[in-house]
């Protein structure tokens, strides 16, 4: 006898985004061990009804969420909404359940949320749901509304038996894939609750190692199977440091360009590369690395956000990079705790010394369970109904005695009219001005999604 479990996916502000990858694995490990698991999406012009509706005609037996902290307040809205006139077990799971479990507990549309790793606890709690056993007995990583904080399981150290992402999840279009080589980061980055996981396993006793990164012959059995499949014309690896442990990406791409010839993009740290690394990521067919630069601040860097890096290192690696043929794109952050009008002058002077092919701006946010969150806490720099308000990068809900919420505005607003003239300088002699402008409302309609 089988379960038939529903994945939701809440889109907030756009819906071009691919689909959360962790209901995919979910929904793989779910159907191996013989349940029915399907996923929707709840775009953001459909609402209550659209949801009410799907549930009606597919009858499931468990509604799973993966949830962010961007998510939390649309589907805390969905999931009360759908308590009124349902009795459906709902289940949260992701960043922001495991980093603020009694929030999310607390709201009556949710049962159950999971937290940490979710493939066996998740299916321990679909069997229990099966079996019809009450009340149900302890599950760990499962915390069900009113008991008791569960303990955790040892993470799941073979990550190579799990099975491949379910693709039916996920919306990738035009053979773009999306795939993780490994569960962890550890880097100890105060405003990335990736590292938070290492810190919530290693916390609680002996529960296994949270970095582990899957042999190669595993990932290229997963894009063999997608080639095989559906198609595949382009490779986003969503890790977070595609390029620690240098020999396995080394290997990697020696075997990769003989076996694939797609381009691929990932995510990397400028202190983890080389000039022989990035040649031997150009020549596998890596197309574009992102770079988290954050700031141009050093004292930022090293004392809020704990990345010592120096300038010259993040510049070797951009204009490395370039100089492999890869294209750059770079990230950066304003409005940081005790960050000064000068620490933000220092970002865009950082900048101009990059000259990266794209780059990114956010307005910080302290996402919970993040060591950043927890210092805005003890430093009152959150307003009082800071859990009320909405996730965006494009305005500060931080008050600080040193920096406005205006300048860091000001400063946003800067760096949008400075992406549009990078890319009007790049792209003025081959477009007309009707389509410049385009461009330009396309860029600032891209920057206010942030």
């Amino acid at each position: 006898m089988s379960s038939t479990i529903l994945f939701l996916e809440i889109d907030t502000e756009s819906e071009w985004a691919v689909a959360s990858i962790g209901p995919a694995y979910l929904a793989a490990y779910l159907r191996q061990h013989g349940h029915l698991v399907e996923g929707i999406r709840i775009p953001v012009h459909e609402g209550f009804p659209f949801l009410q509706a799907e549930i009606e005609a597919r009858k499931p037996d468990l509604l799973a969420l993966s949830l962010t902290s961007r998510q939390w307040h649309r589907g805390k809205q969905l999931m009360n909404a759908l308590r009124d006139v349902c009795t459906i077990p709902v289940i949260a799971g992701g960043l922001h359940p495991t980093f603020s479990p009694e929030e999310v507990l607390a709201e009556p549309g949710f049962d159950f949320i999971c937290l940490g790793e979710g493939e066996e606890a998740l299916l321990e709690l679909v069997e229990a749901l099966q079996s019809g056993v009450s009340p149900l007995p302890p599950i760990r990583n499962i915390w069900a509304k009113g008991k008791e904080r569960p303990e955790l399981r040892p993470s799941f150290e073979q990550v190579d038996e799990l099975p491949f992402a379910a693709r039916d999840l996920l919306d990738e279009p035009n053979g773009v894939a999306h795939i993780s080589t490994q569960r962890g980061c550890p880097f100890p980055c105060t405003y990335c609750a990736a590292r938070q996981f290492h810190e919530l396993y290693g916390g609680l006793g002996n529960l296994g190692n949270y970095g582990r990164r899957r042999s190669h012959e595993n990932v290229f059995a997963e894009l063999e199977d997608i080639r095989k499949k559906l198609s595949l014309h382009y490779v986003i690896f969503l890790d977070d440091t595609f390029t620690i442990r240098q020999g396995w990406v080394k290997k990697f791409c020696q075997e990769y360009k003989e076996r694939f010839r797609v381009p691929f993009s990932l995510h990397a740290r400028a202190d983890t590369v080389t000039e022989s690394l990035l040649q031997d990521l150009a020549g596998a067919g890596c197309a574009q690395i992102t770079y988290g630069i954050e700031s141009g601040s050093p004292r930022l860097r090293r004392e809020v956000m704990k990345r010592a890096m120096t300038d010259e290192t993040m510049i070797e690696a951009v204009t490395l990079t370039k100089k492999c043929g890869i294209r750059a794109t770079t990230n950066f952050m304003l409005g940081l705790p005790d960050e000064t009008a000068e620490d933000m002058e220092l970002t865009f002077e950082l900048l101009e010394k990059l000259k990266p092919d794209d780059f990114y701006f956010f307005i910080f946010y302290p996402f919970p369970g993040t060591h950043l969150y927890q210092y805005c806490l003890e430093k009152n720099y959150l307003p009082e109904n800071y859990l009320e308000l909405p996730v965006n990068h494009h305005q500060s809900i931080l008050t600080m005695p040193q920096l406005s919420k205006e300048a860091i505005e000001a400063a946003y607003e800067r760096f949008i009219q400075v992406r549009e003239k990078h890319f009007l300088n790049r792209f003025h002699k081959q477009l007309s001005s009707d389509q410049l402008e385009e461009v330009k409302h396309s860029l600032r309609k891209t920057a206010m999604l942030g």
